[in-house]
């Protein structure tokens, strides 16, 4: 059949095609476009490119500009708008989370605060060689522990943080590494909050290295934290930096689609 490969597929030149393609062609930098811009983008004759862009004029999809041209019509704002809805932060987190995952070959972690507890929201998991570690999805995390919790009391207020972890007193050392007294979690905090990342080893389970950086709102709100989980002993100081680069690139990545969903 003319058009179509050996699986059933067209070959990608249909009206729905060329569509998505004018679409696509909306951006921040360029909200406006005329039909002769579209026309020579898609390599097409000016009359064939005004076809395709009444089509989607009639469909909502597009409507001309008041100064002339074309713009993203309310149909766009609609669907955007139902997408939205059917996003929360797991959603948007989940992507960039697995990427993660696959650059490091460890586990990956979502928390956040809920009153005065962190809580392990969402986990991705490496098949190649997950440490052990004691974070399961929806349990409720030690606050003075832990690269995760650290990061999402660091950026709180220093009276919110020193309330959460009395709150928690005493608080439970859980291997020779763990920080119970609160002037000192406290004084560690600030060194994260000025680092812009939390590191710890062997803090909460023994031979773990972990690494967490805080997810902002539009507001520039710490609404959660990822994390990086690794044995310790198989991560070097030069694969410790990368890690830390690419944890701060996902939580700033993940803060970037919650933006989009919040707006």
């Amino acid at each position: 059949m003319s058009g179509t490969g050996s699986g059933g597929y067209r070959a990608r030149n249909s009206t729905a095609d060329r569509a998505l393609d004018i679409l696509s062609m909306f951006t921040d930098a360029q909200p406006v476009l005329s039909g002769a811009t579209v026309a020579d983008r898609l390599g097409v004759a000016r009359s064939t490119a005004y076809r395709y862009l009444q089509s989607l004029v009639a469909t909502r999809f597009l409507e001309e500009a008041p100064g002339g041209g074309f713009r993203l019509g309310l149909r766009v704002l609609e669907i955007a708008r139902v997408a939205r809805r059917s996003y929360g932060l797991t959603e948007a987190a989940m992507p960039i989370m697995s990427r993660l995952c696959e650059a490091t070959g460890e586990t990956v972690l979502l928390t956040r605060r809920v009153g005065d507890h962190v809580v392990c929201v969402e986990r991705s998991e490496s098949g190649r060689r997950a440490a052990r570690i004691s974070y399961e999805r929806g349990s409720t995390l030690a606050v003075n522990a832990g690269a995760s919790a650290l990061s999402l009391l660091a950026w709180s207020p220093p009276a919110d943080a020193r309330s959460v972890l009395e709150a928690a007193a005493p608080l439970r050392r859980f291997t020779p590494a763990t920080l119970t007294d609160i002037d000192e979690l406290l004084d560690r905090l600030t060194q994260i909050r000025a680092a812009g990342h939390a590191v710890t080893r062997a803090e909460l389970d023994p031979d773990v290295l972990g690494i967490a950086a805080p997810i902002r709102d539009p507001g520039g709100n710490v609404v959660a934290a990822v994390s990086v989980a690794a044995l310790a002993t198989r991560v070097t100081s030069a694969a410790e930096a990368r890690f830390v680069e690419l944890v701060l690139n996902a939580a700033r990545d993940i803060g970037e689609r919650v933006a989009l969903i919040d707006r």
